[in-house]
């Protein structure tokens, strides 16, 4: 049959999706990126937030459609909506025939021909409400009888769906950290890393194939081996990959700060594939709100960490993430907030407006932080991050780097899209390659560049 797939979410769910078209196409179905042609359609689904839930909610509707006269005999719902609501949808959504969760991943050949029948979890009879962004009327969280164990391997089927020159691969999954506002933990279950081998393996197979660029990614890529009692684990896999032939760049995605050890530090320092830049959500710099998160960490030891980060692995890149409008967050406690992004200088930071989520320990607390606020302050950290690195943007021309060809910008034919090694596909800013032949150039191809202008968060480059 043939198989069309929607993955929404996160790297992570993504690295889900390629595994499930991956059997799919092993047990001899044919893939198909045209949903209206698909005999079976399938929606990876993301839960973690509510314009998440109302984004998957709107996708498995828009692929419902296909069944109404179209090639589509099949609707297979999966992912982390699929886990968290698994009998509300199907409730709801009677066109879908088969809901999969995070931990059922190999169950997707049975789910296709309809021979295997899913798992089935007992839950409290909270009702969805799948047209809307308004919690469930209950505040009874979910119920489970099972948590998700699932964990792919170095000899499990992929279909990439990234560009053929860089490649995802998740060295861990599931969470044991309790923070207040997330659901993650009940979603993916408990921490759980791969073999070393496992992912080494997967990582010469994948240069083989032209990756040029490795991602390493989880839930929280610097505790990768303490679940299993290998203190240092994370530095000794680093200093392995970075003697795999083929690869250029290794990144870490996903670091949690209490978990970063020196070990990592020095291996990033002195791993040349391994890209300078670590991805540190950090969701807040209050020590009021950061109590109320349940996040180990205060403003004062997240400035001893920035500084020590920078002091062992000069020149690195810093990501980060926030959360504005968590319960009892006042105006002071985002004026802290704005202070510790000035100090710091990140280079690239994300802000998220808080989501009152079912299942948390924060649903317990009141949503008090109206709606126009919360945007509010988003877009005051932001404007306050955008001009920070304006500045710095403008500072950088005339210099050069290194970068890596992604490919034709969306917008001109005659302009390249490229990255710098401070940058990760996606999520960052790019640098756009102008006075080239763009015919010169494939994807996954380096380059020495000048840097000639800046335009917002992005770079303006030439060969």
């Amino acid at each position: 049959m043939k198989i069309g797939l929607v993955s929404l979410g996160c790297p992570k769910n993504l690295v889900d999706s390629e595994v499930m078209l991956g059997l799919a196409a092993e047990a001899g179905h044919e893939l198909t990126q045209d949903p209206s042609a698909a005999d079976v359609l399938v929606v990876n689904t993301c839960a973690f937030i509510d314009s998440a839930k109302q984004e998957s909610i709107d996708t498995i509707l828009e692929m419902a459609e296909h069944k109404k006269g179209g090639a589509c005999r099949r609707l297979i719902v999966t992912g982390c909506m699929a886990e968290r609501y698994r009998d509300e949808l199907k409730k709801e959504i009677p066109e879908i025939d088969a809901v999969l969760g995070t931990g059922e991943v190999p169950d997707i050949v049975g789910a296709i021909s309809g021979g295997a029948a899913p798992l089935t979890f007992h839950r409290s009879p909270e009702r969805l409400a799948l047209q809307s962004s308004q919690p469930a009327p209950s505040p009874e969280p979910p119920v489970r009888s099972a948590r998700p164990t699932y964990l792919y391997d170095a000899s499990t089927p992929r279909v990439f769906a990234t560009p053929r020159h860089y490649a995802y691969i998740k060295i861990a999954e599931g969470c044991d950290y309790k923070c207040a506002f997330c659901i993650i933990p009940t979603l993916r279950g408990a921490y759980r890393s791969r073999p070393a081998e496992s992912i080494v393996r997967e990582a010469r197979a994948l240069a083989d194939r032209g990756v040029k660029e490795l991602l390493l990614i989880s839930q929280d890529t610097t505790f990768y081996g303490i679940d299993r009692g290998e203190r240092g684990a994370l530095a000794r896999l680093l200093r392995q990959l970075n003697a795999v032939d083929g690869l250029e760049w290794i990144r870490l995605l996903y670091l949690y700060p209490t978990t970063i050890d020196e070990e990592t530090l020095a291996a990033m320092a002195d791993c040349d594939r391994v890209c300078k830049y670590i991805d540190l959500p950090l969701q807040h710099a209050s020590n009021e709100v950061l109590k109320r998160m349940k996040r180990p960490g205060t403003r004062q030891s997240y400035d001893r960490l920035l500084t020590r980060i920078r002091t062992q692995v000069p020149g690195v890149a810093l990501r980060t993430t926030f959360i504005v409008g968590f319960p009892g967050e006042t105006e002071a406690d985002v004026d802290q907030l704005r202070g510790f992004v000035a100090d710091h200088g990140f280079d690239h930071v994300g802000v998220f407006t808080y989501s009152h989520e079912e299942g948390t320990s924060a649903f317990t607390l009141d949503d008090d932080v109206p709606a126009k606020a919360k945007a509010a302050r988003r877009a005051s950290v932001m404007s306050l991050q955008k001009s920070l690195v304006q500045k710095r943007q403008r500072e950088r021309i005339g210099g050069r780097a290194r970068v890596i060809v992604d490919g034709p910008s969306n917008d001109h034919d005659l302009v390249l899209k490229a990255r710098l090694e401070t940058q990760a596909p996606d999520i960052d800013a790019s640098v756009f390659l102008s006075e080239c032949d763009p015919s010169a150039y494939r994807a996954g191809d380096f380059l020495d560049v000048e840097i000639v202008g800046a335009n917002g968060y992005d770079l303006i480059a030439r060969p």
